[in-house]
């Protein structure tokens, strides 16, 4: 089964509300939330307040993609926020094991994330243990970029990894997908598709019912 998770980096800060209703009323699953810190990434975005402001008016899963440096001093921070699912970068911290741990004591979804370069092999000995793996497309820190091909060879050998071992984890894809390459990074293996400007520039609604009639 396919879930979008609409890139809340792209909304209209200004409607931000409007926009989380939009998502509601077109039963959109997951609302992707990305977390930048200016030192793991170059870029700084939003955090734990705009979390827990984004739980009390919604409950759609709040898909926390955490691209900051050694995550592990932020995890109880953004479970208490109301994150559903915190989803950190494998590059930015020694205590990977250790993080999901803490991430499934606190009664929330484990993820974990590798940038386009790194190779799926370093992500091995936690898939049996994750409840999501993401795939960056693009170089994390940035909306609006263009979808790196050869990431998709990353989507295929984690699908393959998931058949083969039958883990239960959902693959994720994130950065420059619309609905031009949309067909190609199913064939691939993604299962949740994050979209940011493909979803949030233009009408919002006309744009999830676009995706959506693909994903069915």
């Amino acid at each position: 089964m396919y879930k979008l998770s609409p890139s809340l980096l792209s909304c209209d800060f200004t409607r931000l509300g409007e926009e989380i209703k939009i998502l509601e009323q077109n039963n959109v699953p997951y609302a992707h939330i990305d977390v930048m810190d200016g030192i793991f990434v170059p870029n700084i975005s939003i955090g734990i307040p705009v979390v827990e402001c984004l739980r009390k008016i919604t409950d759609i899963v709040l898909d926390t993609h955490l691209m900051i440096d050694r995550p592990e001093r932020y995890i109880k921070q953004f479970a208490a926020a109301g994150s559903d699912i915190i989803n950190f970068h494998v590059e930015a911290t020694e205590r990977s094991s250790e993080i999901i741990d803490e991430i499934h004591s606190l009664g929330k979804l484990a993820g974990i994330t590798i940038k386009p370069k790194t190779s799926p092999e370093v992500i091995l000995p936690y898939l049996d243990k994750v409840d999501l793996v993401l795939v960056m497309s693009v170089e994390p820190g940035f909306g609006g970029q263009g979808l790196i091909p050869e990431t998709l060879d990353n989507v295929r050998r984690l699908a393959d990894i998931k058949k083969k071992n039958g883990y239960k984890f959902e693959l994720e894809i994130d950065g420059g997908v619309k609905l031009d390459n949309l067909e190609e990074v199913k064939q691939a293996g993604a299962e949740v598709i994050v979209a940011g400007s493909a979803v949030f520039k233009g009408d919002t609604a006309a744009n999830i019912k676009a995706f959506q009639s693909m994903l069915r």
